[in-house]
């Protein structure tokens, strides 16, 4: 295994940070860039690797890849429109310790010939796919690891939520890394939920002022759900605020229950709220209670299409019972904590529990589905 798909291969979701000075798409990004000095924040912040673009359109070059080298310890991803072995023999004698192969512009014998050249060379070959058809000839070549671009290099469109189908489809025994278009911590964690090892960061971390601190807050966890909204007002205050999951409450007997999923920046997450049976509602993931006796139950379990992806545990917050912690910290997979938090006391429920995420509702109200906008942005800034 090579040094990349060791690293990527870890617990976790992992970030390949990424150096470019400017892209086709988004033109000049920051053509004064020095890969030494970002490389190093990106080791700060977390990076597993970093992924240098040497290909002139992107103004880059070798000796980026070359001086990104001699100033970290990271996994390099040498990252250009490779097509022949000299080119991956080029990205070693740089420092690389892994190509890209990009299957719009290789037919299956190229792309083949490639990887075998690669691994010769000690290289791990991250090969992209775009569609379900590239993506099928990545599973038939035996790709891995698999990247998985939001971007169409034709077009530059972004479709994002092709890619999370793609991602979500690709085999488990394959590390899969999805591609562009992850400016927050949502973006990332939706790649998660949908499968993914690892993200592909470049353009909001080439244009942070700080990237150390912006790779940093994108890995974070836990993830901050404020949940029981109704009016848009109120999500443009969580959002604005910092809160990465936006919760409607579509169950009939709720005392904030929203007429519907409103809409949320692409920037977070919308998360229907439902008791007893499923119902398409739009959103991009679903938390199920049970209904027991006629009420809903205490815990929910969150869904992903349909997919479990993680529990939802609702301590019952002031009950002198430390056992109800312990259930909390020793359960196994993604956890989001709730149980009448808010910003007096979500602190001491990270520490204790360090969940996947949080949620509160009830105590961020003025009423119920009415939010009191200082309590929400405090809950929010103590979660984060």
């Amino acid at each position: 295994m090579g040094r990349l798909k060791e690293t990527l291969a870890r617990p976790g979701l992992a970030a390949i940070a990424e150096f470019k000075r400017r892209s086709p798409s988004a033109g000049d990004i920051d053509p004064s860039a020095d890969p030494a000095r970002h490389a190093q924040a990106y080791a700060r912040g977390g990076a597993a690797a970093m992924s240098v673009l040497v290909d002139e359109r992107f103004a880059g070059s070798w000796d980026d890849l070359r001086a990104a080298r001699a100033a970290t310890e990271l996994p390099l991803l040498a990252k250009g429109f490779f097509s022949t072995p000299q080119h991956l023999r080029t990205a070693r004698e740089a420092g690389a310790d892994a190509a890209l192969l990009i299957l719009r512009d290789l037919d299956d014998a190229a792309a083949g010939s490639l990887m075998a050249a690669a691994a010769e060379l000690g290289l791990d070959a991250l090969v992209e796919a775009h569609d379900r058809s590239e993506l099928d000839r990545a599973i038939r070549l035996g790709a891995d690891p698999i990247g998985l671009n939001a971007r169409d290099l034709g077009t530059f469109a972004i479709d994002r939520r092709a890619q999370l189908g793609l991602v979500s489809e690709a085999p488990r025994d394959r590390l899969v890394i999805a591609e562009s278009a992850v400016h927050s911590r949502a973006q990332a964690a939706a790649a998660e939920l949908a499968g993914a090892d690892a993200v592909l960061v470049g353009t909001a971390l080439m244009r942070a002022a700080d990237p150390a601190q912006k790779l940093h807050d994108l890995l974070a966890r836990p993830l901050v759900k404020v949940c029981g909204l109704t009016r848009d007002e109120d999500v443009a205050v969580a959002a604005e605020a910092g809160a990465d999951m936006l919760g409607f409450v579509l169950a009939k007997e709720s005392p904030r229950r929203a007429a519907a999923v409103l809409h949320v920046p692409d920037t977070t997450l919308s998360v229907a709220v439902l008791v007893g049976e499923l119902e398409e509602t739009g959103a991009d993931l679903t938390q199920l209670y049970a209904r027991e006796d006629g009420h809903r139950a205490r815990d929910a379990v969150l869904l992903r299409d349909g997919e479990a992806v993680a529990q939802v545990l609702d301590l019952p917050w002031g009950e002198p019972d430390d056992g109800h912690w312990r259930r909390a910290a020793e359960a196994e997979g993604r956890v989001m904590l709730a149980g009448r938090l808010d910003a007096g006391n979500v602190r001491e429920a990270i520490e204790r529990v360090r969940p996947w995420a949080v949620d509160a509702s009830s105590r961020l109200e003025r009423e119920p589905g009415i939010k009191d906008h200082d309590a929400v942005r405090a809950y929010v800034e103590a979660a984060r």
